[in-house]
């Protein structure tokens, strides 16, 4: 987690330039090094106990999103996966293939620039951009600020997509209904195995790009075996932003959960 990765201490900027603070440890450790002993208990233990805090106030604003989308009957995905796996391609053929029917507002997490929310507002989908300069991944207070800013409709759907990362983003929670991992045909099969705690906290998997596979050396029934031992009931769908190929079954998926929060605000469930 961040006081592990190298990822803290940098503030965070929205689009409109405001900027907040990344609620990161200080001091950071890389690697193995053996806990220096002191009268108030090693590094280590003060280490644990700022991750305890970081996650503790993480899930406190968390709550608050979920509370946020609940009484508003919104849909909060969030969209993980490494660097080039195609989020933001699928996220754009999703807008204009479910827009038309469905209001979605999309939040982009980048560490740099602004082109991927540029890309989502072609479509006339609102987005906006959280650049989070060194850090790694976005965190349930960014989404928070976020969400005043963009102001989603109610009843529609939040596509958050978080920065490129398979490890950080595991552990923090924004508040979504589901995330949803999109591993590459471009990758290896073995990224479950490599990055379990990203495959066993999502619940759903994209295998995305599959219009490739007649040019790669990638077996598609062993990278689902490895997923299903790390997340034996991970739902996956089979993609291709580039065709559209699986994206009946994906959109037909999203339409589910558009309803049932739209019904959970009816009925005040």
């Amino acid at each position: 987690m961040c006081s592990v990765c190298g990822c803290g201490g940098d503030s965070v900027t929205l689009e409109n330039g405001s900027e907040h603070t990344h609620h990161h440890a200080s001091a950071l450790r890389y690697g193995f090094r053996a806990p220096k002993k002191s009268s108030h208990g090693s590094d280590e233990t003060r280490l644990i106990k700022v991750e305890q805090d970081i996650l503790a106030r993480n899930n406190q604003h968390a709550a608050a999103n979920r509370r946020y989308f609940k009484q508003r009957g919104i849909f909060a995905l969030n969209l993980v996966s490494s660097p080039g796996s195609g989020k933001t391609t699928l996220l754009v053929r999703t807008v204009r293939e479910l827009g038309e029917r469905h209001s979605i507002a999309v939040i982009e997490g980048d560490q740099q620039t602004s082109r991927d929310a540029e890309r989502i507002r072609e479509t006339g989908a609102p987005a906006l951009q959280i650049n989070t300069g060194k850090g790694c991944h976005l965190d349930a207070h960014m989404v928070e600020n976020a969400l005043q800013q963009l102001n989603p409709a109610s009843q529609s759907l939040l596509l958050i997509e978080n920065v490129g990362n398979l490890v950080c983003p595991a552990s923090f929670d924004l508040g979504e209904a589901h995330k949803v991992v999109i591993l590459s045909v471009t990758e290896g099969e073995d990224k479950p195995l490599k990055y379990p705690d990203m495959f066993a906290a999502a619940d759903v998997m994209l295998l995305n790009k599959i219009d490739l596979l007649p040019y790669l050396d990638f077996d598609v029934d062993k990278a689902i075996e490895y997923v299903r031992r790390v997340n034996p009931d991970i739902r996956i769908f089979r993609t291709s932003a580039a065709t559209g190929e699986g994206f009946p079954d994906w959109l037909t998926w999203l339409a589910s959960g558009l309803s049932a929060a739209a019904l959970s605000v009816e009925t005040g469930a």
